[in-house]
């Protein structure tokens, strides 16, 4: 069996030394034996659970990675020693440290720092942890402006400092005994990252790193790697032209060329339609509103760093960051009946969020975006039924496109709005609809948003990746805040429920998903181009455009590549492009209307009439639908 690394507790992690409270520990030593086989049958003390075992489970991991930043740390110290550290957390792509040295790091750099890691792992450091005080922290640290910044970031006046070989720092842990553990990581990527977060702060390098347990599961998460960056949606969407991003417009702001504008209009038919077929109406509000609405919604006092404000008329606007708020406003136009419930709105919302430049990242991660935005106001008993039919929309659009799928249960945060019943009340009614629909969930204690519970949905691509799509909240404090009413059955005012859902997330998300998924490669009902034709000489042009006429008529986009370049040039940058259909117009097809097709998807050529033709395309058309 694995060697124990560290035990299980109720709110953290315990490593040995914190569990057995040593000075120093040395990892072969038999004190430590006698400690694992003893925690293999009782408890050490009341805090501390059951062992942790050193392997590729969530919480040996967390120990692993944390103990890799602080080997990564040492060898940055050894190679570069002026070199001062920040914070080295475990994040969900591996671990990072950000540091700061004199030295100019590239990413070549990274090869030798790796190296280093490895010559001290196999020397063998015990690591020791010892607990100091805030003033016993701050003489220790006083020449240090980073550690001095991380210590006015922790309450308290108990520090922990871990120690291998001749590295110390700052940290509350848990970390494996020894650097013996530690042969399996790989650095990955070179960042810089403002201290703290803060863009008017110093620029710090930060260097992010994977660890595993094994070899094994370390060189499937590099293929994995490798065939990410082959898949990276800011590449291929460079390649095919579906969007661009300019400077002088601004950073985050994407631009959609022609071919992604048509894969987003195809994204948007599809789920309009079926949204119609679910009784959703469409309604679009205002995309700057009074801040006065936004201090009622809250969003003013718990949102309002996120967001953008400008002043017309000596009055202060907002730019929403949701479309709530226009949402509830469609339904103050007018009386509202109990039978009229539920009442399902939904918009195609431009929304703007002021997102870091430092965590930007292509359609990922931008500043304005477009949800798929809907909100659902319904009595309280049908919240269930409500939640159900969300739950079954998403199922069909998730099996649309392949993908497999999870849900997690976040409730409320620290920083919330609400009474607690309503909160308790709102967090049972999700649980029903995920039990109903036997769902495995996860609980993100906390992770609520901050006017109530919700369902997150995360997504797993072609190549094992996890995504957050969509998101399902329910909603009793807006409805509350801007005294939102119906009339029941004996003609009394009551307050409705609110329902927040998105699905897809963002169009620009989405959209980026969706192309790493299937690296480029969209189903043809998606595609931004369906079908290109290539006749072999002006001769036959006459001929393309009326199939490309016929094409257009039945819903499919059809291109004609007429440019002044060789057959075969024109066939490749068809075939760059991942267009799934390639039409190949001779003499010969002209002749006979038989034409000559080169599918892309299913890796093969045949002949068609032009009846066939269209007939395929139509039941191509066909094939993703909600």
């Amino acid at each position: 069996m694995s060697e124990i690394i560290g035990f299980k507790c109720d709110d953290s992690i315990i490593d040995l030394q914190s569990a057995q409270n040593p000075a120093t520990f040395n990892a072969n030593t038999q004190e430590q034996k006698a400690s694992q086989n003893n925690a293999n049958n009782t408890k050490i003390n009341e805090k501390i659970g059951e062992p942790i075992y050193f392997d590729n489970s969530k919480e040996a991991l967390e120990i692993i990675r944390h103990s890799a930043a602080h080997l990564m740390a040492q060898a940055i110290k050894t190679l570069y020693p002026d070199a001062k550290f920040f914070v080295g957390p475990v994040v969900d792509e591996g671990f990072y440290y950000d540091f700061k040295t004199s030295a100019k790091i590239g990413e070549e750099d990274l090869i030798t720092i790796e190296k280093k890691m490895k010559e001290i792992a196999k020397i063998g450091y015990s690591i020791t942890k010892t607990t100091i005080t805030r003033k016993q922290a701050e003489e220790k640290f006083k020449n240090d402006d980073l550690k001095i910044a991380v210590m006015s970031k922790i309450e308290g006046d108990s520090f922990g400092v871990y120690a291998q070989g001749d590295f110390e720092d700052l940290c509350r842990g848990p970390h494996l005994p020894n650097t013996k553990f530690l042969h399996y990581f790989k650095l990955t990527k070179l960042a810089g990252a403002y201290l703290g977060g803060d863009e008017k702060a110093q620029m710090l390098t930060r260097i992010y790193g994977i660890a595993f347990a094994d070899k094994e599961s370390l060189n499937a998460y590099l293929t994995q790697i490798e065939e990410a960056k082959k898949r990276d949606h800011r590449k291929i969407g460079q390649e095919i032209g579906l969007f661009t991003f300019d400077e002088e417009i601004g950073a985050g702001l994407p631009i959609w060329l022609p071919a992604g504008a048509r894969l987003r209009v195809r994204l948007e038919n599809l789920l309009t339609k079926a949204l119609i077929m679910r009784e959703y109406e469409p309604v679009r509000g205002p995309e700057i509103l009074k801040s006065d609405v936004w201090k009622v919604s809250g969003h003013y006092d718990n949102y309002k760093e996120n967001m953008y404000f400008t002043t017309i008329d000596e009055t202060e606007y907002g730019i929403k960051p949701m479309n709530c708020v226009g949402h509830i406003k469609v339904y103050q136009s007018a009386k509202r009946s109990y039978r009229e419930l539920p009442l399902r709105f939904y918009e195609y919302g431009v929304v703007h969020r002021h997102e870091k430049s430092g965590v930007l990242h292509g359609l990922l991660r931008v500043r304005e975006f477009t949800q798929d935005d809907a909100h659902i106001f319904c009595l309280p008993n049908q919240i269930e039924s409500e939640v159900d039919s969300i739950i079954d929309f998403t199922r069909k659009i998730m099996e649309a496109f392949g993908f497999c799928y999870e849900m997690e249960l976040s409730t409320r945060p620290e920083k919330s709005i609400g009474d607690e019943a309503i909160w308790q009340s709102a967090t049972t009614a999700l649980k029903k609809a995920l039990e109903k629909n036997q769902i495995q969930y996860q609980i993100d204690e906390g992770g609520g948003a901050f006017y109530g519970p919700k369902i997150d949905i995360k997504i797993t691509d072609a190549i094992g990746r996890k995504w957050q799509c969509g998101t399902i909240q329910v909603d009793m404090n807006l409805p509350e805040r801007f005294m939102l009413e119906y009339t029941d059955e004996e003609n009394q005012a009551k307050r409705p429920v609110m329902l927040h859902r998105a699905i897809l997330g963002s169009f620009e998300r989405f959209v980026a998903i969706l192309t790493e998924h299937f690296s480029g490669e969209f189903p043809f009902a998606i595609a931004p181009t369906q079908v290109v034709i290539i006749p072999i000489s002006q001769a036959q042009l006459s001929y393309a455009k009326e199939i490309q006429l016929k094409i257009r008529q039945v819903g499919a986009y059809a291109e004609i590549l007429n440019k002044n370049e060789t057959l075969n040039k024109r066939i490749r940058t068809a075939e760059k492009q991942r267009v799934p259909m390639i039409l190949v117009i001779g003499e010969k097809e002209v002749e006979s209307k038989i034409l000559a097709i080169r599918d892309r998807r299913s890796k093969q050529q045949y002949n068609l009439s032009e009846g066939e033709l269209i007939t395929l395309i139509e039941s191509k058309l066909k094939e993703v639908s909600f």
